[in-house]
């Protein structure tokens, strides 16, 4: 049985979106609950000779220099003109903070190639310090790197690889030293931002929040802010994180704007239930075109004192025009019925891009057409 996985996929997207709700947790966030990135720049050691190269004025002359300032530390004084290693990579280490971290929190670190390295594999992280955009130490990352795959090259050049290996992941590998410090003041009122700034949820929400409380506390601002007064009951601060617990769990609809995204090089199609096409005819044919050459060669005569071989060729050209299929769509409500439409003349998704791209030029399209 032929199945119409697009169909499937837009049609659990449409009851999705009539009968499932989200939670203010899900779709906003508290206003001065935000975390903040880290960045640090480290050495990873260990590595089975493709790390950066240490000799030429092709290579990466800051990993020896890396590697002799790190010597120095342990009462090791060498020159960095002297040192040849391959078994070293300079790093670039990342990790995100999230808030309320607390001093002995372990976080997950990225670890990114910086110079010339072949490969990360087997590698080990040493002690690298995290800063934020302000330069301020808020953690250290240490640990073995977690590539996921491998990199393998022969000496007659053949090279098999597996993934991506000079990106790596250390999890836990970092340790909070500094809390982050997230804030309520109750006399500022509490400001909760929608991550898909949109005036219709800003007011569904506020609305819930006045009915679970029974009180005009809730005021939406604007299509990505409303702002909530705390009640007199919250003077501690158990009484400020139940009452933002019992906030974060009421479902409210999310509404969303009509919307088609297509990728164009991969042929994917995701389009929202509140997708709607006017009525509009849509026709459908393929045309296919065949060219041959036949090579012909010519001989001169046997014994012949003047004369060459000669390849010529015949090009023959066929157009076949398979018939083509017109259906015409009906003011549509779902996106559901769009999909069945479409089905019907038996397209492929490279198709539908465009014939979604006619229709929006021909202004039927009720959505704004997204093309990656």
């Amino acid at each position: 049985m032929k199945v119409n996985y697009l169909f499937l996929l837009i049609l659990s997207l449409q009851f999705a979106d009539l009968f499932g709700q989200a939670r203010i947790k899900d779709i906003a966030s508290f206003q001065g609950m935000h975390g903040q990135h880290l960045i640090g720049y480290g050495l990873v050691i260990g590595l089975d000779g493709s790390g950066d190269r240490s000799s030429g004025s092709s290579g990466a002359i800051f990993t020896v220099q890396s590697v002799a300032n790190m010597l120095e530390k342990f009462g090791i004084t060498v020159s960095a003109d002297r040192l040849r290693v391959r078994n070293v990579a300079a790093v670039i280490v990342t990790a995100n903070l999230t808030a309320f971290a607390n001093i002995g929190t372990k976080l997950d670190v990225t670890v990114s190639s910086l110079g010339d390295a072949k490969s990360l594999e087997g590698g080990v992280l040493l002690t690298t310090p995290l800063l934020n955009t302000a330069g301020e130490l808020y953690a250290m990352a240490q640990g073995p790197l977690s590539i996921g795959g491998f990199n393998i090259e022969t000496g007659d050049g053949e090279k098999i690889r597996q993934n991506y290996t000079l990106v790596g992941r250390v999890p836990n590998g970092a340790i909070v030293q500094k809390a982050t410090q997230s804030i309520f003041d109750v006399e500022t009122p509490l400001g909760i931002m929608l991550q898909s700034p949109d005036f219709t949820t800003s007011a569904r929400v506020a609305k819930a929040i006045n009915s679970r409380f029974a009180s005009n506390i809730a005021t939406p601002v604007n299509a990505a802010t409303i702002y909530v007064k705390w009640p007199r009951r919250v003077k501690n601060s158990g009484d400020l994180v139940k009452f933002m617990s019992q906030i974060e769990i009421l479902t409210v609809v999310q509404d969303r704007v009509a919307k088609v995204v297509m990728n164009e090089r991969t042929g994917t199609i995701v389009a929202g239930g509140n997708v709607q096409i006017s009525e509009i005819m849509v026709s459908h044919g393929n045309l296919t075109i065949h060219t041959r050459r036949t090579p012909i060669i010519s001989q001169p005569s046997p014994f012949a004192r003047r004369g060459r071989t000669v390849v010529e060729g015949i090009t023959s050209t066929t157009v076949q025009i398979d018939k083509a299929n017109t259906i015409v769509i009906k003011n549509t409500v779902t996106v559901s019925d769009i999909a069945s439409a479409l089905n019907q003349l038996g397209v492929k998704p490279r198709d539908i891009i465009a014939i979604f791209q006619a229709i929006k030029e021909a202004g039927a399209l009720q959505a704004e057409l997204v093309v990656m």
